[in-house]
């Protein structure tokens, strides 16, 4: 019997950390129609919800994080008419986009093969960990299409056009200490300590001001897409706004005060409008 939308994927939230969980062992936890609504709506429910500071993202069993794009399913709404093989769009874009863009910082455990579609899903995270027997690569070539999800293009940017370039054109599988040279990945833990190495590193991040996370993880997306000067500009405007929060305060007064800062990630505050002078 096939899973519902709801059994496809696991979404838990403790300690401030939500937890999503790829759960199709059976098919090295592919990505189909109902995953993409699942992993959709788990983390526009994280970036709204109060009780969650970072997301952390992996997949069920010690076999596969994500072997890419469902290749059966694909073929199934090809033949249907609903979609065309090749570079994807529409829900299947907005999947990679919606892990990208939530403000909340993201991990990326990956706990054994990560291929196509699901490396993309590990570059869309802000940082990745993996077990020490993940494998990694975009195999899309021999199947006579390409990475078209950011594979490309986050690849370039984190570990260069050679590198990349050769991932891309060959095909060829990495294994993570490889990976992590490349730039690929953060970190490379055994595979008992992956979680709860995640898990740590999620910890530390949710004890920070959420605010400010938010508005550096903005900074840092930006260096993408504007060039030096406008980024510059761009980050002291998230600095002035950061300024106004109540965990800038209780920040710099736990700071003088010798103590453990106690966060609520409150928004700034609003700028007090100046009253103008009526003119005689």
């Amino acid at each position: 019997m096939a899973k519902s939308d709801t059994e496809v994927v696991r979404y838990t939230i403790a300690h401030r950390i939500a937890t999503i969980t790829l759960d199709r062992p059976e098919v090295l936890n592919a990505i189909n129609p109902a995953v993409r609504k699942a992993v959709i709506e788990a983390v526009s429910d994280a970036s709204v919800n109060p009780e969650v500071w970072v997301v952390v993202i992996t997949g069920t069993g010690d076999r596969a994080f994500c072997a890419g794009n469902d290749l059966k399913a694909s073929n199934a709404e090809a033949k249907e008419g609903r979609r065309q093989m090749g570079p994807m769009s529409g829900p299947e874009k907005n999947i990679f986009e919606a892990v990208l863009e939530t403000y909340k910082p993201t991990i990326a455990a990956l706990n054994g093969l990560a291929y196509g579609g699901g490396l993309e899903l590990a570059l869309a995270c802000d940082i990745r960990i993996a077990s020490s027997d993940a494998r990694l690569g975009f195999p899309e070539v021999g199947l006579g299409i390409l990475p078209g999800l950011g594979g490309t293009q986050r690849t370039t940017r984190l570990a260069g056009r050679g590198v990349a370039s050769e991932l891309v054109f060959t095909g060829d599988l990495i294994g993570a200490e490889e990976a992590a040279r490349m730039g690929l990945l953060n970190r490379v833990v055994a595979p008992a300590q992956l979680m709860e190495t995640a898990r740590q590193l999620a910890d530390r991040i949710a004890s920070r001001a959420p605010v400010a996370v938010a508005k550096a993880k903005a900074s840092i997306l930006a260096t993408q897409q504007l060039p030096l000067d406008k980024g510059l500009a761009f980050e002291v405007d998230r600095a002035s706004e950061v300024m106004t929060t109540p965990d800038r305060v209780e920040g710099m007064q736990a700071f003088i005060e010798k103590r453990k800062p106690v966060f609520t990630g409150q928004e700034p505050r609003p700028a007090r409008a100046t009253k103008r002078k009526a003119k005689h």
